[in-house]
Protein backbone atom coordinates (compact mmCIF):
# COMPACT_ATOMS: atom_id res chain seq x y z
CA UNK A 1 0.00 0.00 0.00
CA UNK A 2 1.71 3.19 -0.70
CA UNK A 3 1.41 6.38 0.79
CA UNK A 4 -1.53 7.77 -1.09
CA UNK A 5 -3.54 5.14 -0.04
CA UNK A 6 -2.52 5.11 3.60
CA UNK A 7 -3.69 8.22 3.94
CA UNK A 8 -7.02 8.11 2.88
CA UNK A 9 -7.53 5.36 5.25
CA UNK A 10 -6.77 7.20 7.71
CA UNK A 11 -8.39 10.56 6.56
CA UNK A 12 -11.71 8.52 5.87
CA UNK A 13 -12.66 7.60 9.19
CA UNK A 14 -11.13 10.99 10.31
CA UNK A 15 -13.60 12.50 8.43
CA UNK A 16 -16.63 10.82 9.35
CA UNK A 17 -15.50 11.45 13.11
CA UNK A 18 -15.89 15.27 12.48
CA UNK A 19 -19.06 15.05 10.41
CA UNK A 20 -20.37 13.38 12.60
CA UNK A 21 -19.56 15.66 15.70
CA UNK A 22 -20.14 18.41 13.65
CA UNK A 23 -23.97 17.27 13.06
CA UNK A 24 -24.36 16.46 16.58
CA UNK A 25 -23.33 19.85 17.64
CA UNK A 26 -26.15 21.19 15.23
CA UNK A 27 -28.08 18.75 16.64
CA UNK A 28 -27.57 20.22 20.29
CA UNK A 29 -27.58 23.85 19.10
CA UNK A 30 -30.91 23.36 17.82
CA UNK A 31 -32.40 22.12 20.53
CA UNK A 32 -30.56 24.74 23.22
CA UNK A 33 -32.03 27.56 20.43
CA UNK A 34 -35.59 26.15 20.76
CA UNK A 35 -35.36 25.83 24.71
CA UNK A 36 -34.09 29.69 24.92
CA UNK A 37 -36.53 30.39 23.01
CA UNK A 38 -39.47 28.72 24.65
CA UNK A 39 -38.58 30.49 28.16
CA UNK A 40 -38.63 33.22 26.61
CA UNK A 41 -42.06 32.85 25.32
CA UNK A 42 -43.71 31.62 28.20
CA UNK A 43 -44.53 35.00 29.95
CA UNK A 44 -46.68 35.57 26.81
CA UNK A 45 -48.02 31.84 26.68
CA UNK A 46 -51.30 31.05 24.05
CA UNK A 47 -53.80 29.88 26.61
CA UNK A 48 -56.51 28.11 24.25
CA UNK A 49 -53.24 27.03 22.72
CA UNK A 50 -52.44 24.91 26.02
CA UNK A 51 -55.37 23.46 26.35
CA UNK A 52 -55.95 22.32 22.99
CA UNK A 53 -52.39 20.52 23.53
CA UNK A 54 -53.53 19.60 26.63
CA UNK A 55 -56.43 17.72 25.34
CA UNK A 56 -54.41 16.36 22.44
CA UNK A 57 -51.03 15.06 24.03
CA UNK A 58 -52.30 14.36 27.34
CA UNK A 59 -56.01 13.13 27.39
CA UNK A 60 -55.88 11.74 24.32
CA UNK A 61 -52.90 9.40 25.25
CA UNK A 62 -54.60 8.04 27.95
CA UNK A 63 -55.98 4.97 27.03
CA UNK A 64 -52.38 3.94 25.10
CA UNK A 65 -50.76 4.33 28.22
CA UNK A 66 -52.98 2.36 30.63
CA UNK A 67 -52.76 -0.51 27.92
CA UNK A 68 -49.15 0.27 28.02
CA UNK A 69 -48.96 0.47 31.98
CA UNK A 70 -50.83 -2.93 32.48
CA UNK A 71 -49.11 -5.12 29.89
CA UNK A 72 -45.86 -3.61 31.57
CA UNK A 73 -46.97 -4.53 35.00
CA UNK A 74 -48.19 -8.02 34.20
CA UNK A 75 -45.09 -8.78 31.95
CA UNK A 76 -42.59 -7.77 35.22
CA UNK A 77 -43.94 -9.96 37.17
CA UNK A 78 -44.26 -13.12 34.28
CA UNK A 79 -40.32 -12.30 33.86
CA UNK A 80 -39.01 -11.82 37.55
CA UNK A 81 -41.66 -14.60 38.78
CA UNK A 82 -38.90 -17.35 36.83
CA UNK A 83 -36.21 -15.91 39.03
CA UNK A 84 -38.14 -15.54 42.09
CA UNK A 85 -39.10 -19.08 42.13
CA UNK A 86 -36.16 -20.11 41.32
CA UNK A 87 -34.15 -18.71 44.15
CA UNK A 88 -37.07 -19.36 46.56
CA UNK A 89 -37.72 -15.37 47.20
CA UNK A 90 -41.67 -14.78 46.48
CA UNK A 91 -41.68 -12.67 49.17
CA UNK A 92 -39.58 -10.23 47.68
CA UNK A 93 -42.13 -10.08 44.27
CA UNK A 94 -43.51 -6.81 45.21
CA UNK A 95 -40.43 -5.12 46.24
CA UNK A 96 -38.56 -6.15 42.71
CA UNK A 97 -41.56 -5.59 40.46
CA UNK A 98 -42.22 -2.37 41.71
CA UNK A 99 -39.00 -1.21 41.83
CA UNK A 100 -38.62 -2.17 37.94
CA UNK A 101 -41.79 -0.01 37.52
CA UNK A 102 -41.11 3.01 39.36
CA UNK A 103 -37.41 3.01 38.46
CA UNK A 104 -37.04 1.58 35.06
CA UNK A 105 -39.87 0.23 32.85
CA UNK A 106 -42.82 2.45 33.95
CA UNK A 107 -40.69 5.74 32.91
CA UNK A 108 -39.00 4.27 29.58
CA UNK A 109 -41.55 2.77 28.30
CA UNK A 110 -43.87 5.93 28.78
CA UNK A 111 -41.06 7.54 27.30
CA UNK A 112 -40.84 5.83 24.57
CA UNK A 113 -44.77 5.35 23.52
CA UNK A 114 -45.15 9.12 23.88
CA UNK A 115 -42.30 9.83 21.89
CA UNK A 116 -43.61 7.95 19.08
CA UNK A 117 -47.11 9.22 19.64
CA UNK A 118 -46.97 13.09 20.81
CA UNK A 119 -43.23 13.26 19.73
CA UNK A 120 -44.67 12.11 16.04
CA UNK A 121 -47.67 14.37 15.97
CA UNK A 122 -45.90 17.56 17.38
CA UNK A 123 -43.07 17.48 14.87
CA UNK A 124 -45.53 16.39 12.05
CA UNK A 125 -47.87 19.64 12.92
CA UNK A 126 -44.93 22.05 12.93
CA UNK A 127 -43.27 20.77 9.68
CA UNK A 128 -46.57 21.59 8.45
CA UNK A 129 -46.91 24.75 9.27
CA UNK A 130 -43.09 25.58 8.85
CA UNK A 131 -43.39 23.66 5.09
CA UNK A 132 -46.66 26.00 4.45
CA UNK A 133 -45.30 29.40 5.56
CA UNK A 134 -47.70 30.00 7.97
CA UNK A 135 -44.68 30.66 10.85
CA UNK A 136 -43.15 32.60 8.77
CA UNK A 137 -46.53 34.56 8.46
CA UNK A 138 -47.01 35.06 12.08
CA UNK A 139 -43.38 36.53 12.15
CA UNK A 140 -44.30 38.58 9.43
CA UNK A 141 -47.21 40.55 11.01
CA UNK A 142 -45.45 40.32 14.36
CA UNK A 143 -46.18 37.91 16.69
CA UNK A 144 -43.71 35.13 18.04
CA UNK A 145 -44.27 31.76 17.27
CA UNK A 146 -42.82 30.56 20.08
CA UNK A 147 -45.61 31.95 22.46
CA UNK A 148 -48.64 31.02 20.43
CA UNK A 149 -47.61 27.48 18.86
CA UNK A 150 -44.43 26.41 20.74
CA UNK A 151 -44.24 27.09 23.99
CA UNK A 152 -47.69 25.41 24.73
CA UNK A 153 -46.84 22.49 23.26
CA UNK A 154 -43.38 21.95 25.19
CA UNK A 155 -45.63 23.03 28.71
CA UNK A 156 -48.35 20.55 27.48
CA UNK A 157 -46.00 17.75 26.76
CA UNK A 158 -44.52 17.91 30.09
CA UNK A 159 -47.40 18.15 32.07
CA UNK A 160 -49.09 15.22 29.96
CA UNK A 161 -45.70 13.03 30.73
CA UNK A 162 -46.05 13.82 34.52
CA UNK A 163 -49.56 13.24 35.01
CA UNK A 164 -49.44 10.39 32.66
CA UNK A 165 -46.74 8.71 34.75
CA UNK A 166 -48.40 8.70 38.15
CA UNK A 167 -51.31 6.82 36.76
CA UNK A 168 -49.14 4.65 34.73
CA UNK A 169 -47.08 3.47 37.89
CA UNK A 170 -50.67 3.29 39.86
CA UNK A 171 -51.87 1.35 37.14
CA UNK A 172 -48.90 -1.06 36.31
CA UNK A 173 -48.39 -2.05 40.15
CA UNK A 174 -52.02 -2.88 40.28
CA UNK A 175 -51.55 -5.41 37.50
CA UNK A 176 -48.37 -6.64 38.81
CA UNK A 177 -49.99 -7.36 41.94
CA UNK A 178 -52.72 -9.01 40.32
CA UNK A 179 -50.52 -10.61 38.21
CA UNK A 180 -48.25 -12.41 41.29
CA UNK A 181 -51.74 -13.35 42.77
CA UNK A 182 -52.96 -15.33 39.87
CA UNK A 183 -49.91 -16.89 38.88
CA UNK A 184 -47.77 -16.98 41.42
CA UNK A 185 -50.11 -17.73 43.77
CA UNK A 186 -49.07 -14.24 46.39
CA UNK A 187 -51.31 -13.16 48.43
CA UNK A 188 -51.90 -9.33 48.18
CA UNK A 189 -50.94 -8.50 51.55
CA UNK A 190 -47.67 -10.24 50.89
CA UNK A 191 -47.15 -8.58 47.71
CA UNK A 192 -48.13 -4.80 48.76
CA UNK A 193 -46.36 -5.47 52.51
CA UNK A 194 -42.96 -5.85 50.94
CA UNK A 195 -43.36 -2.92 48.16
CA UNK A 196 -44.51 -0.49 51.25
CA UNK A 197 -41.35 -1.87 53.70
CA UNK A 198 -38.36 -1.84 51.47
CA UNK A 199 -39.57 1.00 48.76
CA UNK A 200 -39.39 4.59 49.84
CA UNK A 201 -40.32 7.78 48.55
CA UNK A 202 -36.74 8.35 47.50
CA UNK A 203 -37.25 5.40 44.29
CA UNK A 204 -40.49 7.31 43.44
CA UNK A 205 -38.90 10.30 43.06
CA UNK A 206 -35.73 8.80 40.68
CA UNK A 207 -38.78 7.54 38.50
CA UNK A 208 -40.36 11.10 38.32
CA UNK A 209 -37.31 12.94 37.47
CA UNK A 210 -36.37 10.32 34.65
CA UNK A 211 -40.35 10.89 33.26
CA UNK A 212 -39.84 14.97 33.50
CA UNK A 213 -36.46 14.54 31.33
CA UNK A 214 -37.89 12.15 29.11
CA UNK A 215 -41.23 14.50 28.61
CA UNK A 216 -38.69 17.56 28.05
CA UNK A 217 -36.35 15.83 25.48
CA UNK A 218 -39.63 15.04 23.39
CA UNK A 219 -40.71 18.13 23.57
CA UNK A 220 -37.93 20.03 22.44
CA UNK A 221 -36.28 17.40 19.85
CA UNK A 222 -39.38 17.13 18.37
CA UNK A 223 -39.78 20.95 18.39
CA UNK A 224 -36.72 21.02 16.73
CA UNK A 225 -37.04 18.75 13.84
CA UNK A 226 -41.02 20.31 13.26
CA UNK A 227 -39.24 23.85 12.76
CA UNK A 228 -35.80 22.94 10.87
CA UNK A 229 -38.48 21.16 8.06
CA UNK A 230 -38.14 22.38 4.58
CA UNK A 231 -39.32 21.21 1.04
CA UNK A 232 -42.76 19.36 0.52
CA UNK A 233 -44.97 17.15 2.05
CA UNK A 234 -42.21 14.58 1.96
CA UNK A 235 -40.27 16.96 5.04
CA UNK A 236 -43.48 16.54 6.81
CA UNK A 237 -42.97 12.24 6.80
CA UNK A 238 -39.25 12.91 7.63
CA UNK A 239 -40.06 15.23 10.29
CA UNK A 240 -42.29 12.55 12.24
CA UNK A 241 -40.13 9.71 11.73
CA UNK A 242 -36.77 11.45 12.38
CA UNK A 243 -39.08 13.00 15.59
CA UNK A 244 -39.33 9.22 16.84
CA UNK A 245 -36.19 8.15 16.24
CA UNK A 246 -34.22 10.91 17.94
CA UNK A 247 -36.67 11.24 20.81
CA UNK A 248 -36.04 7.50 21.54
CA UNK A 249 -32.40 8.08 21.19
CA UNK A 250 -32.28 10.88 23.75
CA UNK A 251 -34.59 8.71 25.94
CA UNK A 252 -31.71 6.32 26.42
CA UNK A 253 -29.00 8.50 26.72
CA UNK A 254 -30.77 10.50 29.08
CA UNK A 255 -31.81 6.85 30.92
CA UNK A 256 -28.19 6.01 31.47
CA UNK A 257 -26.84 9.23 32.45
CA UNK A 258 -30.04 9.97 35.19
CA UNK A 259 -29.43 6.21 36.60
CA UNK A 260 -26.28 6.72 36.82
CA UNK A 261 -26.58 10.03 39.00
CA UNK A 262 -29.40 9.05 40.76
CA UNK A 263 -28.45 5.98 42.05
CA UNK A 264 -25.25 7.75 43.40
CA UNK A 265 -27.13 9.52 45.15
CA UNK A 266 -29.51 7.86 46.57
CA UNK A 267 -26.48 5.06 47.66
Amino acid sequence: MDSRSVSVVVETPARGLGALVLALARELGAIALVAARTVLGLPRLERRELARALVQFGYDSVPLAMATAALAGVIVVLQSGLYIQRFGARAFLGWAAGYGVLWEFGPLLLGLIMSARIGARNAAELATLQVGGQMEGLRGIGLDPFAILVAPRVVAMELSMLTLSTFTFLVAILFEAVAALLTLGLPLRVFFGTFAQMLGALDLVGGVVKVGAFGLAISLVSTAVGLSARGGARAVGQAAASAVVRGCAAIFVLDFLLTLALAGWMS
